[in-house]
């Protein structure tokens, strides 16, 4: 299913990146591409005359693949080999995968602000980019609903140095939520200071890979259903009232630790918000 966002864009076709080698540095975050299976680097070790590296997955458990080829890095095909030896101390990276800025203070406020749905978009966004988002001066807000986003960017009032990055639940050709972004963007000011970007699922919960919590997929849930009741009643968790649902998604949330817990439709529409705040 595509995704749908209204904005500027950049219209010039991507230009072609060679494969590129990288080190198998301990905590380097790799996906494998014939399994789907997201581990981080524990070790390498040499056996039998191969050079291995140990993955670690979020749940603790291990497995032993050859370095070389068949690795993904950010959604980037790469070669891996080993690490070069060097003294300084490693560079730590954020839950993102940014290399980590050292005693650096939180930039004050821009004017400029990332708007998403509700509580849970925001929780998640500041679990996986808070520590970008700090340095960078962006403050993340929830809408509680989108139904008068117009309303809101005309009450906003958006220009240069005063922009918006909207991310959407459920932002797909023909739904409700696509109507409503275009019309967002008719709002005099919004062409160039507010860019709106959506990913495909009902609630923010699904942008989360469901092995993460040991499920192969995420139940489907009948439409008169509470999706959330539905979901947590799948997965044979307490599903009675909101405090289940709070505590589901606590402990959803808890099992998030990096980007690569992430579906990647919502980590590039996340990464093209924050460009578009961040660009002069």
């Amino acid at each position: 299913m595509s995704n749908y966002h209204w904005g500027p864009q950049d219209l010039a076709a991507p230009s072609r990146k060679a494969l590129r080698q990288v080190g198998a540095e301990k905590g380097l975050v790799l996906e494998v591409v014939q399994t789907g299976w997201v581990g981080a680097v524990l070790r390498t070790e040499k056996s039998g005359g191969l050079h291995l590296m140990v993955l670690e997955d979020a749940h603790g458990r291990t497995r032993s693949f050859e370095l070389g080829f068949g690795f993904l890095l950010e959604g980037e095909p790469v070669e891996v080999v080993p690490a070069v030896k060097a003294s300084a101390p490693a560079v730590r990276r954020t839950a993102s995968g940014s290399v980590a800025v050292a005693n650096q203070r939180a930039r004050t406020a821009r004017a400029s602000r990332i708007w998403v749905e509700g509580k849970h978009d925001a929780e998640l966004v500041e679990k996986v980019w808070g520590d970008d988002l700090r340095v960078e001066g962006i403050v993340v807000e929830p809408l509680h609903g989108v139904d008068d986003l117009a309303a809101a960017i005309r009450d906003f009032i958006p220009g240069p140095g005063r922009r918006l990055g909207i991310l959407v639940d459920h932002l797909v050709a023909g739904s409700k939520e696509s109507k409503i972004a275009a019309e967002a963007m008719a709002v005099p000011g919004a062409a160039g200071n507010v860019l709106i970007v959506g990913h495909p699922y009902v609630d923010v919960w699904q942008a989360i890979k469901p092995q993460v919590i040991g499920a192969q997929s995420w139940p489907v849930v009948p439409r008169n259903e509470d999706w959330k009741t539905g979901i947590l009643k799948g997965l044979g968790w307490p599903h009675r009232n909101h405090t289940d649902i709070a505590l589901g998604w606590k402990k959803l949330l808890g099992s998030v630790r990096t980007y690569a817990d992430l579906e990647p439709t919502l980590l590039g529409r996340v990464e093209e918000v924050i460009d578009f705040l961040t660009s002069p």
